[in-house]
């Protein structure tokens, strides 16, 4: 015998249980005050007993309103953006706003496909990592009639709103410190394919400190895709002489492959910091439980969250003395200079 499909509950089968009107039930719901408290309170004992779920989409097409944030993120198992996405989600808890997350996978084919997507479900606002967009995704988010977030970099023409910092200005400031430590022939160590990535802007912000400080910048290793892993990191440190013979330090476009170079390094009997110097990006918790703890590049993933939480309530408030927030929100960035590197 086949089971029997069990029939959603509607609106209207709690109206009948509740001897009200549909009206009336959706204004229990919504608990806008017209409803008497026991007749609420009535209502939403049967709302509990019957395990109705409002239709939300009913509801939008109504209010015009969607009630979440689109939430886009290059990797699901970063730990950076995992902790963005909780604090924004924390945040945004008591607002009635909940996330609605996409993985771009670093692909920019990739981000301009969801973006379409979740534009289609008419989100409230879209927080967005910037690597760069498509010609169309530029084009969606500008024609989006919604607020638009950009994270984790201060792109030079910006869509809408952008939280983060200047991933090219923070690595000159990493390379100048190393140089400030008596290095000269640093080698930085980022993807084959990272031209629309923030990596590339961090290979830029090298190639200007060493420049700048009379040094070349020629030796580039480029390598695997992004994100470069420690397995990357690792071949690579097994394997430096092929590619240069007289490398005294080594600045990694993260703690991750930083973290597999110098794995790689000791097994060879070569001394970080003494014989070669190791760097990396980004304050991740291996690079201060390696050993030795490695200097990187720290700031606080958590804070970038709740300040774009902050900033989409205060836009979606329709408050008018908030129309006017500013268009660039910088999280404060720091040099962690640790055991990988030569003291001062």
């Amino acid at each position: 015998m086949q089971n029997e499909k069990k029939q959603l509950v509607t609106m209207e089968d709690v109206a009948q249980a509740a001897g009200v009107s549909r009206m009336t039930v959706s204004r229990a719901l919504s608990d806008n005050g017209l409803v008497t408290e026991k007749t609420r309170s009535r209502i939403l004992a049967i709302v509990e007993e019957m395990n109705y779920v409002p239709d939300q989409m009913a509801g939008s097409l109504a209010t015009k309103r969607s009630g979440f944030v689109a939430t886009l993120v290059p990797s699901i198992n970063n730990v950076h953006y995992g902790k963005m996405v909780q604090s924004l989600t924390d945040a945004l808890e008591n607002t009635g706003l909940q996330i609605l997350l996409g993985h771009t996978d670093y692909s920019a084919q990739r981000e301009e496909v969801l973006v379409e997507s979740l534009l289609k479900r008419r989100p409230e606002a879209i927080v967005l990592p910037f690597d760069g967009h498509s010609k169309r995704t530029v084009t969606l988010l500008k024609n989006a009639q919604i607020p638009v977030v950009q994270l984790w970099e201060t792109p030079p023409k910006p869509i809408g709103y952008t939280i983060g910092f200047s991933n090219r200005d923070v690595a000159r400031s990493m390379t100048e410190e190393l140089i400030q430590l008596g290095y000269k022939n640093i080698a930085f160590l980022c993807e084959t394919n990272d031209e629309w990535t923030r990596g590339a802007a961090r290979r830029a912000g090298f190639k200007d400190a060493m420049e700048g400080a009379g040094l070349s910048a020629h030796r580039m290793i480029r390598f695997g895709q992004p994100p470069m892993s420690i397995k990357d990191g690792h071949f690579i440190g097994s394997n430096l002489k092929q590619y240069y013979d007289d490398i005294d330090c080594i600045f990694c476009v993260s703690d991750a492959p930083a973290f597999g170079v110098i794995s790689a390094l000791k097994e060879q009997g070569i001394s970080v910091p003494d014989d070669i110097g190791v760097a990396g990006f980004g304050n991740f918790e291996v690079s201060r439980f390696s050993n030795p703890t490695i200097s990187t590049v720290k700031f606080d993933a958590e804070e970038l969250g709740r300040v774009t939480a902050k900033l989409i309530t205060d836009l979606l408030s329709g408050d008018k003395s908030k129309t006017k927030l500013p268009k660039r929100y910088d999280i404060n960035v720091t040099n962690a200079m640790r055991e990988s590197t030569r003291q001062q």
